[in-house]
């Protein structure tokens, strides 16, 4: 599911009336987004209708603040999401719709394994689609005070729906914070990429597999994804190689990291002249890629580190990729030392971007420096050796 949005043309938002900001009684907000609704242009009639029945959600709530699964590292997260039976789903469906990838990848330049890994990630290939009234989750999250920017534009987006005809207050379900179909878009995401795959007039995302598909291709397009270039890449790394090298945050051309001894675990490398990234989620001494520029999109979609790399990862898996070598990591750190390391890395100036346990890029990025500083294998992999450091 994406968190995180690109601008979405014609829904930037005028300053609001005070009763739209987040908080205070549900009802006055309510009153605010209909009040802002009709000075965008939009009918009275239409607001009143669409808002009608709109109530807050407090499952939606409840789901937004217990994501614990991505405190989980990439070992023991992609293990327990990637099953053999999604697997063998992918290849059975990646037959299934061959003709429909093919188009895809001719016209959009997005391998199969990547959107079948979103499909099969997000959905289950569209058998788990989820079952919270769409419009009652985006209001009220947009109520919620955590990330009302981020949710508020996606009210307007499914009121535009609304108008044309796509979008059914009362009965349209998704996940819960407000995704819909097979892979799971915003309603700001559909009206900017939604595509009719099969040509039957409309889009329909929850119910056809190449509207759905064509859609998330055109999403990352749209998001910048690079036509026909690698994404993901596991890899065979030196011992003596540079780890304060490694991570998202440092980059050079592939070239260069084949003169620095990294070598692909099957096939070939991309092209000498990409930039690329060794990515070492569980640090020196677990498993390691080759990130290209495509694996920063995956960001895009969703925020979460763990659920990024295990998606890519995945989508290499669906296109014949071995499994990954897991190596003999050293273990990492529970929730609770997660979080007590990075109170002391904010103590230390760090910008980790909050105390929540989660082992994100700036958590990374922190560990790192901290690990250099310190005189330690500056690999980004967090220890108790290092929590004891500190």
């Amino acid at each position: 599911m994406r968190f995180v949005l690109p601008f979405i043309a014609g829904l930037a938002l005028a300053p609001l009336p005070a009763l739209a900001q987040c908080g205070g009684t549900f009802s006055s907000f309510v009153n605010g987004l209909k009040s802002e609704a009709i000075a965008k242009g939009h009918a009275k009639k239409t607001v009143n209708a669409f808002f009608n029945g709109v109530r807050q959600d407090p499952r939606t709530i409840k789901a937004d603040r217990a994501q614990g699964v991505f405190q989980l590292d990439f070992v023991t997260f992609s293990r327990r999401i990637i099953s053999q039976n999604r697997i063998d789903n992918g290849r059975r469906n990646a037959q299934k719709w061959a003709a429909v990838f093919d188009r895809i990848e001719r016209d959009y330049g997005v391998s199969r394994g990547v959107l079948l890994a979103f499909w099969a990630l997000e959905t289950d290939y569209g058998a788990v689609q989820g079952d919270f009234n769409t419009l009652n989750s985006l209001v009220t999250l947009s109520h919620d005070c955590r990330r009302p920017d981020l949710f508020r534009p996606q009210v307007f987006a499914a009121l535009e729906l609304y108008e044309r005809g796509e979008f059914d207050p009362a009965r349209t379900t998704g996940a819960w914070a407000g995704e819909i179909g097979m892979v799971q878009m915003l309603p700001g995401d559909i009206l900017e990429n939604g595509v009719d795959g099969d040509g039957d007039g409309k889009v329909s995302l929850k119910t056809s597999p190449p509207d759905a598909l064509n859609s998330g291709a055109a999403m990352l397009q749209d998001l910048g994804w690079r036509a026909n270039e690698p994404w993901l890449q596991e890899i065979v790394v030196p011992g003596t190689l540079d780890w304060s090298k490694t991570g998202l945050n440092h980059t050079r051309k592939v070239s260069d990291w084949a003169k620095l001894g990294i070598k692909p675990r099957s096939g070939k490398l991309g092209k000498g002249n990409l930039q690329a990234s060794v990515l070492l989620p569980m640090g020196r001494n677990g498993p390691a890629f080759l990130a290209y520029p495509n694996f920063s999109i995956y960001f895009e979609w969703n925020k979460s580190f763990v659920y990024v790399t295990t998606a890519a990862y995945f989508a290499t898996r669906l296109e014949g990729a071995q499994v990954y070598d897991a190596g003999n990591a050293t273990p990492g750190l529970s929730g609770a030392q997660m979080k007590q390391l990075q109170q002391k890395l904010t103590n230390r100036g760090h910008d980790v971007g909050g105390i929540d346990g989660i082992l994100g890029a700036k958590t990374r990025a922190a560990v790192q420096a901290e690990q250099a500083r310190l005189g330690l294998p500056a690999d980004a992999w967090p220890t108790t050796g290092l929590l004891n450091a500190l």
